[in-house]
């Protein structure tokens, strides 16, 4: 690690920050992938309309990504989200007790698993946040929407979280309302 500090007006290791932003660029084309599936299985469900709404976001949100990584002139690899994408479609083959059908573990898993990308999304947003103090190129007003973004979608998926919780093993998701932090 170096101890030059950044050049005036721009980032600095850009070719580290080129990586960091294809990650999340990648990782927004899997969170995609995932809630077209899941909005699919919550088709007429209570939790339809949040995931339709967090998939438009997921969609602007990854726009806004690769928007930022070209305003900074870095490359966006394609080859990542590819392999995220492919990554995806493994992830469907596991040994959850049914071959045919989905378990209905399958729904919690794919909110926590949602819960827990959306809290490191928020952080890749900070991070930039953090970034737009040093390099004009990228827009502080945009990140802090989307930091904001991120913890209103993170409070709904732990309320939906907690809802199938509750139908898959019974008691009440109630008890632990209002204790989502962002």
């Amino acid at each position: 690690m170096s101890d030059t500090p950044a050049p005036t007006g721009a980032v600095a290791r850009p070719e580290l920050l080129a990586v960091y932003c294809n990650d999340h660029i990648a990782s927004a084309a899997g969170g995609i992938e995932l809630v077209t599936r899941m909005i699919g299985a919550h088709r007429g469900s209570a939790h339809e309309d949040g995931l339709r709404q967090l998939l438009d976001e997921l969609r602007q949100e990854k726009s806004d990504l690769i928007a930022a990584t070209k305003a900074l002139g870095l490359p966006v690899r394609q080859y990542k989200q590819v392999a995220v994408w492919v990554a995806e479609k493994a992830s469907r083959l596991k040994l959850n007790g049914h071959l045919l059908s989905r378990s209905p573990l399958s729904s919690l898993v794919e909110f926590e698993f949602l819960a827990s990308a959306v809290r490191g999304k928020r952080s890749g947003f900070e991070t930039l946040r953090i970034a737009a103090e040093v390099d004009p190129r990228i827009d502080p007003v945009l990140f802090d929407s989307l930091i904001e973004q991120a913890n209103r979608q993170y409070r709904w998926l732990t309320d939906a979280r907690r809802e199938v919780a509750a139908s898959v093993f019974g008691g009440d998701p109630g008890v632990l309302a209002g204790t989502a932090d962002a």
